[in-house]
């Protein structure tokens, strides 16, 4: 066993209550108070990794630095730590299952008949402690996907409880989150579906250390009194999860509960210096007031859903807080979009994605930044969407597409990467994770990032095809960030435009509230800049 603490976050009565968010904060808090803090996410479906999901159906896939394909919620532990998470801090059933079969099948567990207890458990606690035996942190919190009661989730629960046991009060605790509603015809809340919450988790031999209510009204003290009582917490945990304007208002929530204080004193840890959140307030600040407002017009695919582009509207939240203006996003879905819908907009990002759907959407918002000196970003599909209307519109090459597209273009100039044209498997087999480039002296990349070689994480397959380099660089626009290794133009720029800058990375998963990602600064301050000229 490690060394390490172990904090596991449960979630009751209905989903999406925000486990994420409340383990972010309170990972902050201990942060903040000197303790080496991370957040891993145990996701309870099948596939190996989101990767191949749908974002309707799960979010954006984000992605971390060793090329892991993960949950959103990682993104949100980043955004809050500024730490960057790996391989290690996102597990699924599915990857669970996999590495038990491959080890039956290796011959590993001696003939034994292989079951969900002992074996699936004894993988989950393994991949639960990987972390906390790296003697990289002190502190190891664990959100558990799904709610109390899930089929699916049964395993995670009966792992947490026997690590309980192993570990001992003292290094493992468990926060489980519910929901205290409010029944307006009874004018109160009801305490009743969080008492069922606890009782269908002590079934399952699991029990409340911590209980975070998430409420819409302030708990009472005769409200905590009661859920401390029935639900079998000390009433200084029972904790009030109140909706908040944003959720960088929730660390100081949950420091003003003493979460915190009460999760230190549960884990025999000294409280060590009174958190600082000095810089977090300061971007708070800024972010609640403005000093102006500037559009941006997300032009993507899956725009009706939020979550599919949540790394981009944190970034643009930060990035807004940096020039202390509120950036107001405008969805455009692609499939849709028309020229009207772009006026008036300060600046227009064009969103990643995959198929054919709304590219040609996509392909008249570069257009119509290009010819009216809107600031542009472009990323990943949308940095290819940008090099295939200048080669339509610029260079006269009427039928330039990308053969993810259309096979049979005759002016690839996207093209399937030379590695991935002998991929079958679509599931984590793209090009992921962190890679070098090398920027132009003198480009606006290079002003953006103030040094020449950076690393930014990706995930695509198809690529910039150098064939069509010297053509399109001759027509104006440049190639001004390249992978050093393989020759791989990263980004594209037009030198004669205000801001144009087209990104094959993702940008946005290395947003942070401490580091706000300096690309969507500038599109922002270029967006202030116009918007300044048209006043």
């Amino acid at each position: 066993m490690s060394n390490a603490k172990y904090i596991f976050v449960t979630g009751g009565v209905t989903s999406s209550l925000g486990k994420g968010i409340i383990a972010a904060s309170l990972a902050k808090l201990l942060q903040s108070r000197g303790y080496r803090t991370t957040i891993q996410k145990l996701d309870p479906y099948l596939n190996v990794d989101p990767g191949t999901l749908n974002p309707y159906e799960h979010g954006e896939c984000y992605v971390t630095d060793d090329g892991a394909e993960t949950d959103l919620d990682l993104g949100h532990y980043e955004r809050f730590l500024n730490v960057p998470t790996s391989q290690a801090n996102n597990v699924t059933t599915g990857r669970i299952y996999q590495s038990v079969i491959q080890k039956e099948r290796r011959g590993e567990f001696l003939g034994k008949t292989v079951q969900v207890v002992p074996h699936i458990t004894n993988e989950i606690k393994e991949r639960i402690q990987i972390l906390g035996k790296s003697g990289d942190y002190n502190i190891v919190i664990t959100e558990i996907g799904g709610t109390v009661g899930d089929i699916e989730s049964l395993p995670y629960i009966e792992a947490v409880r026997q690590m309980k046991w192993e570990l001992g009060d003292e290094n493992a605790i468990t926060i489980h989150l519910t929901l205290v509603p409010y029944l307006a015809a009874a004018g109160e809340l009801k305490t009743k579906p969080t008492q069922h919450s606890v009782k269908a988790l002590m079934e399952s031999g699991l029990k409340a250390d911590v209980l975070v209510c998430r409420t819409e009204h302030e708990l009472s003290d005769d409200i905590r009194r009661k859920l401390a009582l029935f639900c079998n917490v000390k009433k200084e945990a029972v904790i009030q999860s109140i909706d908040a304007s944003t959720i960088y208002d929730v660390p100081n929530l949950m420091l003003e509960e003493k979460l915190d204080q009460v999760v230190l004193k549960q884990l025999e840890l000294p409280l060590n210096e009174t958190p600082d959140l000095t810089a977090w307030n300061d971007f708070v600040n800024k972010y609640k007031n403005p000093k102006s407002t500037v559009t941006i017009g997300l032009v993507g695919k899956y725009v009706e859903l939020q979550d599919s582009y949540k790394s981009i509207l944190e970034a643009f939240i930060h990035a807004g807080a940096a020039n202390e203006v509120k950036v107001k996003v405008k969805s455009i879905h692609s499939e849709y979009v028309t020229k009207t819908d772009l006026q008036g907009v300060d600046g227009i990002l064009v969103a990643p994605g995959f198929g054919e759907r709304g590219i040609e959407g996509k392909i008249t918002a570069v257009q119509f930044a290009r010819e009216n000196n809107v600031p542009f970003l472009g990323i990943c599909l949308g940095m290819q969407m940008a090099v295939i209307e200048y080669a339509r519109n610029v260079l006269g090459l009427t039928e330039a597409n990308s053969t993810e597209m259309n096979e049979a273009t005759t002016h690839p100039v996207i093209n399937l990467m030379e590695e991935q044209k002998t991929v079958v498997d679509k599931g984590g087999t793209m090009r992921l994770g962190a890679w070098k480039c090398e920027l132009s002296e003198g480009s606006k990349a290079y002003e953006t990032y103030g040094e020449a070689m950076i690393d930014e994480r990706h995930r695509h397959r198809y690529e910039f095809n150098n064939a069509y380099k010297e053509q399109i660089e001759a027509a104006g626009m440049k190639a001004t960030g390249v992978n050093p290794d393989t020759g791989l133009v990263e980004v594209v720029e037009l030198p004669n435009h205000p801001w144009f800058v087209g990104v094959q990375y993702h940008p946005e998963y290395k947003s942070t509230v401490a580091n706000p990602h300096p690309l969507f600064v500038n599109l922002v301050k270029a967006a202030v800049a116009k918007k300044a000229v048209m006043a």
